[in-house]
């Protein structure tokens, strides 16, 4: 059974993208999200927008993972036709390259420590560490947690995190957040004067909703799962936090396509320069990953993935608030 650094070397073959595979994914995506935005400010027949609307939603959280693989460079690198995309993505979905890079590559490097910033990921307090918080900051802690900031990741994370905050905390540096910002109120503003706000609802608003959402949840479970494992820092290991901290969620195939596999999180975490399309081979040829904590979209797992909301070392483990109360 390979273990840390070894397993990691023996899935590099795999950190190959198939290039015609990659432009296919990354084409077939886009046009179904421009197709689907075209019928519904075209087609005057709401029960097809209001399915397109539903899908467009969808379509919308796969071409961010396809955006994602392209920002950890396992995609489409090297071309300019490829960028010019990815950037506009980017913008359009209120996660410009500069944030979503800058966050997302130190999610990566710190993954599970206890005492990091939280950049990047939701915040995670020992207990010890809660009971000493004052009222405000235990409010603050546990709505940044709250499944309504989680729905609602279209204004919370996106709007407000990716793009407000980052412009604020530095503009020369996040100018592209506010460009997205700007970008996003034109396109409301001229579908609402060409077409009305039923239409923008459909055209931008419920797809928005719909695609944060799944995609604040689907962030939000992959390190916060029954059976997740934080580490202090001085024992921390880029491999065990890929292993121990992250989960692999089970999705049936249409939800697999929908999330471009991001559901073998663990795998990308180790080696996030395989493509996506690959993941799933990985797991078919390494037995050690296949062990590993797994969560899913029904019911009882997101319930339980959202009930947990602080780090207990003597119990190692994450607990629920009424398990804090108890202890």
């Amino acid at each position: 059974m390979l273990q840390g650094k070894e397993l990691i070397l023996a899935t590099r073959p795999y950190a190959q993208e198939h290039r015609l595979k990659s432009w296919f994914h990354a084409l077939s995506t886009l046009a179904l999200l421009v197709g689907l935005t075209t019928v519904i400010l075209l087609v005057p027949v709401w029960l097809v927008r209001i399915a397109s609307s539903l899908f467009l939603g969808l379509v919308i959280v796969r071409m961010f993972i396809i955006y994602h693989d392209y920002l950890h460079q396992s995609i489409l690198q090297h071309s300019k036709v490829a960028s010019l995309l990815m950037t506009l993505f980017g913008l359009y979905i209120l996660a410009p390259t500069s944030i979503w890079r800058r966050s997302h590559n130190y999610h990566h490097d710190h993954n599970s420590k206890l005492f990091s910033a939280s950049i990047g990921s939701y915040p995670i307090a020992t207990k010890n560490k809660f009971l000493n918080m004052t009222p405000s900051e235990r409010r603050a802690y546990l709505a940044i947690r709250h499944p309504l900031t989680i729905s609602f990741g279209y204004i919370t994370m996106f709007i407000l995190g990716m793009c407000v905050s980052s412009f604020t905390s530095s503009p020369r540096r996040h100018w592209d957040s506010l460009l997205a910002l700007v970008l996003h109120a034109l396109f409301i503003t001229l579908v609402i004067v060409f077409f009305g706000w039923q239409v923008w609802l459909l055209a931008i608003f419920f797809p928005f909703l719909i695609a944060e959402c799944l995609g604040s949840y689907l962030f939000y479970a992959q390190h916060n799962f029954p059976g997740v494992v934080f580490q202090e820092n001085a024992d921390w290991t880029y491999e065990k936090a890929a292993l121990e901290s992250s989960s692999y969620m089970v999705t049936n195939r249409f939800m697999s396509w929908v999330t471009g596999n991001i559901g073998y999180h663990h795998i990308h975490h180790l080696n996030s320069r395989i493509p996506f399309y690959r993941l799933p081979e990985v797991m078919q040829a390494f037995p050690e990953l296949q062990t590993a904590s797994r969560t899913s979209l029904k019911f009882k797992d997101i319930r339980d993935c959202l009930r947990l909301k602080i780090w207990d070392p003597e119990r190692n483990q994450m607990i629920s608030l009424k398990e804090l109360q108890g202890s």
